[in-house]
């Protein structure tokens, strides 16, 4: 995977728990180049409280609307944490490459990722659900 280039929001609890969940909880089970693309990815991000998040960004189990720019098939899912993770249903966690590429964009950015295939690249279209944005701050 390549370096993240756009500017990216967090909110505080996601930054939080995803460095717990790297550096705690599987730490030993993460290959060392992952490990720090995704700190790389947290430390390069603005990081907001939960209720000031804007409410077109990318946050923790939003639900996403996405254009594939490859083949141009909308798909709709969910950033969800590795143990919620179920590709099939559209749950995708923030440790897979297009997961972590999603993490904090904003409708209108493309996300970027690598595959065994090669680069792909899809557009936020919209953001379909926010928890933030519902008014749950912990979710």
């Amino acid at each position: 995977m390549q370096a993240l280039e756009l500017d990216r929001t967090l909110t505080e609890l996601d930054h939080v728990r995803i460095k717990n969940l790297i550096r705690r909880d599987l730490r030993d089970r993460l290959p060392a180049a992952l490990t720090q693309q995704i700190e790389v990815a947290l430390d390069s991000s603005a990081v907001v409280p939960a209720r000031e998040v804007p409410p077109d960004v990318v946050t923790m189990y939003s639900q996403v609307m996405l254009l594939d720019q490859g083949s141009g098939e909308r798909t709709k899912l969910a950033l969800c944490y590795p143990a919620d993770a179920e590709p099939a249903a559209g749950f995708i966690s923030v440790l897979s490459p297009l997961g972590l590429s999603l993490l904090g964009l904003r409708v209108g950015d493309v996300a970027r990722w690598r595959t065994p295939a090669g680069e792909r690249a899809a557009e936020v279209l919209e953001i379909l659900f926010q928890p933030e944005a519902s008014g749950d701050y912990s979710l």
